[in-house]
């Protein structure tokens, strides 16, 4: 028995155990998708690093994880707590930052201060040069121009990025999913008209009309998700379209309609399964050009409002302090690491999808 014939049997004894249904066809695209092993990797790495990030509340945060003060216990990362709670003086928010803070709690308790003691917007008042500092044991990857953890904005950075290509890709792939099976299911003027519609809308130039329209608004994470839906939707249109066309006059379309199925039904039951196989195949490059289109609108001022983590705001603090080698380092290299990791990941996927690949071994 070869390898890969025991990874396939493998694979399918693993997901009955999970109560999942598996087919010979899904277990071969499972041992085509572990073949490649730069994409198989790629995605394990990065769902750790995209883990790890989910939770950067709890690594890098000026507030302590947990604080046991006069016997009572305090969750300062969840709940607000004010500064006469632990024998201060002021009503408003305890400021964990500070040494007299600090030494109250001390006095009658204990605290537990995150990994990184600095969230993405924490300003470091106690640096021996000026901002931009550069990497010390204390901020691991220096300082911005206004004083704040680069390791802690590039950790907040990496998840906001992350999640707005997730959620663009999943609305964006909703809708077009829905219209490229109108268009090719029903064909004749429906399909026409909607080409002539993607035509004109797509010939639009995108990046210029999010600039300004991200000029006349203030910018926040759902209003920039909407700006870029309009024009995210048509990148899988064509695909869909394309295998609706190809199968609306199979000989099991067609039985349906014999049997008085409704369209509705046909489309999304017997059709919309086999363009699915082609259009997962196109949601890692998706994802990443979300992400791109975001960083280039931060890096623009058009982007997330400002002192939000960004990864294009990090790459623009590169290009302006150029005496600063580490934030145009640490900002291209997680861009570049993201985005290889989202393209090494859609060429497996592409590559377990795709009919002509067999198992002849380890791929690069």
């Amino acid at each position: 028995m070869t390898a890969a014939n025991e990874f396939e049997q493998g694979a399918r004894a693993r997901t009955r155990l999970m109560g999942l249904p598996i087919t010979p066809m899904t277990a071969r695209r499972l041992v085509n998708f572990r073949a490649n092993k730069r994409g198989y990797w790629s995605l394990w790495i990065f769902l750790v690093l995209f883990l790890v990030t989910l939770f950067a509340e709890f690594i890098a945060n000026d507030k302590p994880l947990l604080v046991r003060f006069d016997g009572a216990f305090y969750t300062p990362v969840f709940n607000s707590y004010p500064e006469t709670a632990f024998g201060g003086d002021f009503e408003t928010e305890a400021d964990y930052a500070d040494p007299f803070v600090v030494e109250l709690i001390q006095a009658k308790g204990w605290l537990v201060m995150p990994l990184i003691p600095y969230s993405f917007d924490t300003p470091v008042t106690d640096l021996t040069v000026p901002a931009p500092s550069p990497p010390s044991r204390q901020n691991w990857l220096g300082t911005d121009d206004q004083a704040r953890d680069v390791t802690a904005r590039l950790i907040y950075g990496f998840r906001i990025s992350v999640l707005f290509g997730f959620t663009l890709t999943v609305f964006a792939s909703v809708i077009g999913v829905a219209a490229g099976a109108v268009q090719g299911y029903f064909g004749g003027w429906t399909d026409l008209l909607f080409q002539r519609f993607i035509e004109i809308w797509s010939s639009l130039p995108t990046l210029f009309l999010l600039i300004i329209l991200a000029s006349v608004v203030e910018p926040t994470f759902w209003w920039l998700l909407g700006l870029m839906l309009l024009f995210s939707w048509m990148s899988l249109v064509g695909v869909v379209r394309a295998e609706f066309l190809r199968a609306r006059n199979f000989d099991y379309v067609r039985a349906a309609r014999a049997l008085g199925m409704g369209n509705r039904l046909i489309m999304f039951r017997h059709v919309l399964p086999n363009a699915m196989v082609a259009t997962l195949t196109f949601l890692p490059f998706i994802t990443a050009g979300s992400v791109t289109v975001l960083t280039s609108l931060d890096f623009l001022g058009f982007g997330l409002p400002p002192g939000s983590p960004s990864l294009g705001e990090m790459l623009k603090q590169g290009k302006d302090n150029f005496f600063a080698p580490w934030l145009g380092f640490t900002s291209f290299f997680a861009i570049a690491i993201m985005l290889s990791l989202m393209i090494f990941v859609g060429e497996a996927v592409r590559d377990a999808f795709d009919p002509r690949k067999q198992i002849t071994g380890d791929h690069g």
